[in-house]
């Protein structure tokens, strides 16, 4: 019986020209009849559409339905960030499930008193990519509605009436598995019900900000061939023809309620930017002396987070927005979150400062500073406010007109980027780094380090060595850094001084001394004291020296 009524329309294939296997399921692994074309099927029944459908005797649920409908409770989709609430499968949905969650069997149709046999044991669905199980919260959700009210919540959303009749929502308005797959035609693999190409598939419904500019939409490399594929699956073999399906799996995704490909988060990134794709092994550089822990941490970012990190961690997505990196501002990173210098939340970021201090301003549980100063302060945000008695250039330019040993292009009016400091030594990726904390060069903190141009060489970067070791600016710069050997870091902190510890009077020019080479003179006393345009005093005790309002 079923294959006159396929007959039909399969002849009708032939007659307007198209290819049978298209329009028909005869030719897909869903005709598991003993004739089918997959590894499962029937022992020996030759009806292809009786294993879903029958004309007569059909259960309740359309269309004609002949299958026992699973009896479970299922776990559904949930994420912090999803709008949508699913419950139980409903609809055309739990008729998929039937077969795919593996609890009924295959063979299991309302016209038979017994199960139909299947060969090699396979009565129910088989471990593998088509084998849902009843824990959902690794799949696409399905059986919700989706309406306007939902895409104008959501934000990144299609409205209903602009989706093209390839996806199509049940009677109720819901989105159901039948929205994304057709049973019957397999001619864009997995059942899809349009080609996935370049995310054509995905980016129907949504629509995420900066997508169709961003490198993983656009990019056309391709596997090196170096190591498994980072796409086993898709058949495609550039980034942009695989588009949402570099990161994500709409089924069995191990990444949890983001729909990641792999867990953690950062094997979803190394699979391609660890060289066998991305032409630069950026994996290589979190193996460094210094660098941010990402492939040790535990916990993945959420987009829904804080704005101010209170579980210390950090993913490639804390940092670089996947669906639009590159887009904003060009010291800014995408469309990620930012701190702004009152602790409020900002986002999209308009600076990548304010993306850094996510995790290094008011975040707790914070590593001690490596240098002990008279004013301890690990909190960045607090360092670089412009109302501070000094501070290094990052939020807003430097009230200093006075500063002769800048090289150019730098003057008293540049900003400073975080990534100027800290970097991976080749680039501007703050990745990794031989240099503690993760230095673009060396800065050596340890007293009694004999000035040479590397090793002070982040200074120098910006600072002429010539101006400093002339005393162009402070008389004593030579007779300190050269002579006695004291390090850059025994005077000056390079973020700043918080004005809710230091004053203008006695921590300009970010002098906040480290104590365990500067201590307290025989009177008490450990200060300087700013006396005007390249001038000042000192009261201090340092390489055993006493400093008693000593000026310069």
């Amino acid at each position: 019986m079923s294959r006159r009524i396929l007959l039909p329309t399969c002849l009708l294939g032939l007659t307007l020209g198209l290819p049978v296997h298209a329009a028909s399921v005869v030719d897909s692994v869903h005709n598991l009849s003993a004739s089918g074309a997959g590894s499962i099927r029937a022992s020996d029944e030759s009806g292809v559409c009786m294993f879903c459908h029958t004309p007569h005797d059909a259960s309740p649920d359309t269309p004609l339905w002949n299958r026992r409908l699973p009896g479970t409770t299922y776990t559904p989709y949930a994420s912090s960030t999803a709008v949508a609430a699913p419950g139980q499968p409903t609809g055309a949905s739990l008729l998929c499930l039937g077969c795919h969650d593996g609890t009924v069997a295959l063979g299991d149709v309302l016209g038979r008193d017994e199960p139909i046999a299947m060969t090699g044991g396979t009565d129910r669905m088989p471990a593998g990519r088509a084998l849902t199980g009843t824990d959902l919260r690794h799949h696409h959700p399905v059986s919700f509605v989706y309406d306007a009210v939902l895409a104008g919540r959501q934000g990144e959303l299609a409205l209903p009436s602009a989706l093209p009749p390839e996806i199509a929502l049940d009677a109720a308005g819901q989105l159901q598995c039948t929205s994304c797959h057709d049973p019957h035609d397999d001619r864009f693999g997995a059942f899809l019900v349009m080609p996935n190409r370049n995310s054509r598939l995905c980016t129907t419904c949504h629509r995420p900000a900066g997508w169709h500019a961003s490198a993983h939409a656009r990019s056309d490399a391709a596997w090196t061939g170096a190591g498994p594929s980072p796409w086993p699956h898709s058949g495609e073999t550039t980034v942009s023809g695989n588009g949402c399906r570099n990161c994500h799996e709409a089924h069995q995704a191990a990444g949890g309620p983001l729909l990641l490909r792999a867990a953690p988060e950062a094997a979803v990134c190394a699979a391609c930017h660890d060289g066998r794709m991305a032409a630069r092994d950026v994996m290589r550089d979190f193996e460094q002396f210094s660098a941010h822990p990402v492939p040790q941490t535990s916990l993945t970012h959420d987009p829904a987070e804080p704005a101010v990190v209170r579980d210390r961690h950090v993913s490639c997505s804390d940092c670089h927005g996947p669906h639009d990196h590159g887009a904003g501002p060009a010291d800014a990173p995408g469309q990620l979150r930012g701190v702004d210098l009152n602790n409020a939340a900002v986002e999209p970021a308009a600076h990548r400062w304010q993306v850094c201090l996510r995790c290094h301003g008011d975040s707790p549980g914070k590593r001690t500073p490596l240098v002990r100063r008279q004013f301890d302060q690990d909190n960045l945000r607090l360092e670089i406010q412009p109302a501070n008695p000094s501070f290094h250039p990052v939020a807003a330019p430097g009230r200093n007109p006075d500063v002769p040993s800048l090289l150019p292009p730098w003057t008293p009016q540049s900003l400073v980027d975080c990534t100027d400091c800290h970097h991976s030594g080749d680039s501007a990726r703050p990745h990794g780094s031989v240099h503690e904390p993760l230095l673009a060069r060396r800065y050596e903190t340890r007293d009694r380090t004999p000035e040479s141009p590397s090793a002070y060489a982040l200074c120098y970067g910006c600072h002429s060595r010539d101006s400093i070791l002339r005393d162009a600016s402070f008389a004593a710069h030579a007779r300190h850094v050269r002579d006695a050997s004291a390090p850059c870091s025994v005077c000056h902190d390079a973020h700043g001084i918080s004005a809710t510890q230091g004053n203008p009077l006695n921590n300009s020019h970010l002098v906040n001394f480290d104590t365990t080479v500067v201590t307290a003179n025989t009177a008490g006393r450990l200060r300087f004291v700013d006396e005007g345009r390249f001038r000042g005093r000192c009261d201090l005790s340092c390489h055993g020296v006493e400093h008693r309002g000593e000026g310069y």
